[in-house]
């Protein structure tokens, strides 16, 4: 406490000033006014309990009030000691009412942002269903990232949604999968999990801030996302959201140019009945949706997921999505109905025709016509030769040269807040 220790040295001061002044009057007044400013101050400023504000104050305004016995002025002496002691008792009273409830909101706000052992910090990001934050495990001391689920959007099949989301990732274990470290639930009912925390960027913004990516790096990245799918595939786990946003590049144990596949909000367990999955309504971004996942949502499959990851090529090569229009209507039309422009005629780049033809058959209208599935569509991509081109000396250089978020150990530190967690209410 910056304050507590110099209380009463304040409060002499001010009644040595009093004493001092050749003008008493006005100073004993000037006295006053100094003294209540530094009590209110201590108590908006240091964070103190009631009992505490209450204790420092007296001992602060206790020489003033002395003070008044001693100096001499036109007021009678008991009349002054009488008003000086109402001050006090009145600048005590409220400072005390105010540290009181300040003291008491920051309390809350810290208990209402813990979640079990995780400290949460900055917030990252937001998306439909939930708000990510960063934070810290209490004793392993790795910097995490916590997603909670929106409290406007829980309902409870959005609840049995998100407690899915978790469940089914957790299962996934391939490097290119982003980590689930834990989830659970606030005695309240607010979701949430824990994964690994990526320090990188996202494919959106990287086409955004440099442009199309050479097809060597294309293939690299492509490669790793197939791996991460193929895994999922063959579990019965679907995406349903592939898009760039939701990969992140990084550098990982050393490694440059890691892809971290993300954000299995929209994931369909394969197996689950039509009466856990509504098949009236359309999940996915428009850009990057399939023809099937258009016309008859409940019948996505693999075979979505590959389509989407072929317009995501299509975007890294191109610098462009697949089809644009002036409406989300639009957009969806020309995913049924109309062929795609091959991505050389968007981009400035040369894109071999192996390659260019790959990006096409995924992006086939038929799901019979594209790659049979994710495993098929990586061993293609292999055949090309084309990652080769792409070394981890480049790789390494690119990002030695781009701004992009490094960790910073001082940031897990600042701005916690915590929150409780209710154990014996997690999910299994």
């Amino acid at each position: 406490d910056p304050l507590s220790r110099p209380s009463a040295l304040i409060g002499l001061a001010f009644a040595a000033s009093a004493v001092l002044a050749q003008d008493r009057l006005a100073n004993v007044y000037s006295s006053f006014m100094w003294v209540s400013f530094a009590v209110f101050g201590r108590s908006l400023v240091v964070p103190s309990s009631g009992r505490r504000t209450a204790i420092l104050g007296s001992i602060g305004v206790t020489p003033i009030l002395l003070t008044s016995l001693l100096v001499t002025t036109a007021v009678p002496k008991p009349a002054l000691f009488v008003g000086t002691l109402m001050y006090c008792v009145v600048i005590v009273v409220l400072s005390t009412v105010g540290s009181h409830v300040i003291y008491g909101l920051r309390q809350q706000v810290r208990e209402a942002m813990q979640l079990g052992q995780y400290t949460l910090g900055d917030k990252l990001g937001e998306g439909g269903m939930g708000t990510v934050y960063k934070a810290q495990h209490a004793l392993l001391r790795r910097p995490t990232a916590i997603k909670l689920v929106k409290q406007e959007r829980a309902r409870p099949e959005a609840l049995a949604r998100f407690e899915r989301e978790v469940q089914l990732t957790s299962e996934l274990t391939h490097p290119n999968t982003i980590a689930i470290y834990d989830y659970g639930r606030s005695p309240d009912g607010v979701f949430y999990y824990a994964m690994e925390y990526l320090e990188g960027i996202d494919l959106e913004r990287l086409v955004a801030d440099h442009g199309a990516l050479p097809p060597a790096r294309v293939v690299h990245v492509l490669l790793q996302v197939c791996g991460a799918l193929a895994e999922a595939h063959e579990r019965g786990l679907i995406h349903r959201d592939i898009k760039p946003s939701n990969i992140i590049l990084c550098c990982r144990g050393g490694v440059a140019d890691v892809a971290k596949v993300l954000d299995f909000g929209l994931v369909k367990d394969s197996a689950a009945s039509d009466a856990e999955e509504d098949g009236s309504t359309i999940d996915g971004t428009p850009a990057y949706l399939s023809p099937e996942a258009i016309e008859t949502p409940s019948e996505v499959s693999a075979s979505s997921d590959i389509y989407a990851l072929g317009a995501v090529a299509y975007f890294l090569l191109s610098g462009k999505v697949v089809f644009e229009g002036n409406s989300l209507v639009e957009v969806c039309y020309q995913h049924l109905h109309q062929e795609p422009t091959s991505p050389s005629s968007k981009g400035a780049c040369k894109i071999p025709d192996k390659l260019e033809r790959l990006v096409l058959q995924c992006l086939a209208k038929d799901p019979k016509d594209r790659p049979a599935s994710a495993r098929a569509l990586g061993e293609r991509l292999g055949e090309l030769g084309l990652q080769s081109a792409w070394t981890q000396e480049l790789a390494s250089a690119w990002w030695a040269q781009v701004d992009v978020p490094r960790r910073d150990a001082g940031q897990a530190s600042a701005g916690k807040r915590t929150m409780n967690i209710d154990f014996e209410r997690r999910g299994g």
